[in-house]
């Protein structure tokens, strides 16, 4: 019985991989033309996440472009804003380069895994791998606040990091909650659940507009303004501007959705793996892991699909009106 056992287990494995070795995907019925690369960058990105890329030079991309300043080997790159560019060293210790390039860091000795953080003036909101949250002052270095989370079992890659409206900080945690904290009188506000999923809970994105706040896990999305409103979607790309939410699904579909959430449109391509959404102008632009653009109208009722010459292994980082990948980006204003 137990040979039966281990031979069905191979079978059945050997099946599975053959299964993967054949995976299907997305294949355009009709292809306008190619778009054209628009230009080059100084390296390959080797890092990303929403607000700053790292190149395999060491230097920094932001969404306004090339930043001249580089961060050490080995070191993870975790945010930027106008003054720091934040970053994790090898040891644990949070370290802040000045974003005009001076030698003048800050470096905080936590020696812990920090999973996300931002700077507004003097403060400085640090969500922990255990999903702590905490406050420190720039200045000082000093600890001013500290609040426990339960620890998540599984997350996400596409980490959020704590974002600041005025005189409040969102920590975005691990476990799929906005906790929101008055970093005047350093008391926790209220505590938004986004999602309540087990694993790979933790928030991905977090974007407020004219006082609409919209946030998402990789399973579900919040917009919270005068009312709440969730949704249940398996999110790979969001887009989110005054007019609605554009987002892809790991079904292949882009979604259309009022900033309340409301339903208004969906077009699915099969098979089509989504690696980045953009607004601009008048038309939605999704890039494809296979190497195409599709440019939709805002309604999703008409596309065209265009070639890009990419490879499907590579990281991408959304900028101002550009997508780039590996060492060159392309234009989409």
């Amino acid at each position: 019985m137990k040979l039966i056992t281990i031979a069905v287990s191979i079978a059945t494995a050997a099946l599975f991989f053959s299964g993967c070795s054949h995976k299907e995907v997305y294949k355009p019925e009709d292809i306008k033309g190619e778009w054209r690369t628009e230009g080059h960058i100084s390296g390959s990105i080797i890092q990303t996440n929403q607000s700053v890329s790292l190149l395999d030079n060491g230097r920094l991309l932001t969404k306004d472009g090339e930043k001249n300043i580089k961060i050490p080997e080995n070191y993870r790159l975790i945010n930027a804003n106008e003054t720091w560019i934040i970053t994790e060293s090898p040891e644990g210790n949070l370290v802040l380069f000045p974003e005009d390039g001076t030698d003048a860091k800050v470096t905080f000795e936590f020696k812990r895994t920090v999973a996300a953080v931002s700077i507004q003036d003097d403060t400085v909101a640090v969500l922990f791998a255990n999903n702590e949250m905490a406050l420190y002052s720039l200045e000082s270095k000093k600890l001013l606040f500290k609040e426990s989370a339960n620890a998540p079992i599984a997350v996400d890659s596409r980490i959020a990091n704590p974002y600041f409206l005025k005189e409040l900080v969102l920590f975005l945690t691990l476990d799929g909650k906005i906790v929101i904290v008055n970093s005047e009188t350093k008391q926790v506000l209220r505590s938004v659940v986004v999602s309540s999923d087990e694993f790979f809970n933790n928030i991905t994105y977090l974007n407020v507009i004219d006082n609409n706040l919209l946030a998402a896990t990789g399973t579900g999305v919040l917009a919270l303004s005068q009312k709440e409103a969730r949704e249940k979607y398996e999110i790979r790309n969001i887009a989110y501007t005054a007019e609605g939410i554009w987002l892809t699904t790991k079904q292949g579909e882009i979604i259309a959705l009022s900033p309340t959430l409301q339903y208004k449109a969906k077009k699915k391509f099969p098979f089509a793996h989504f690696v980045g959404i953009s607004v601009q102008n008048d038309r939605v632009y999704a890039l494809e892991q296979e190497g195409y653009m599709i440019a939709l109208t805002k309604d999703l009722l008409v596309y065209d699909v265009y070639d890009i010459d990419m490879d499907n292994d590579n990281k991408i980082f959304l900028g101002d009106g550009r997508f780039y990948f590996d060492d060159r980006y392309i234009n989409i204003k």
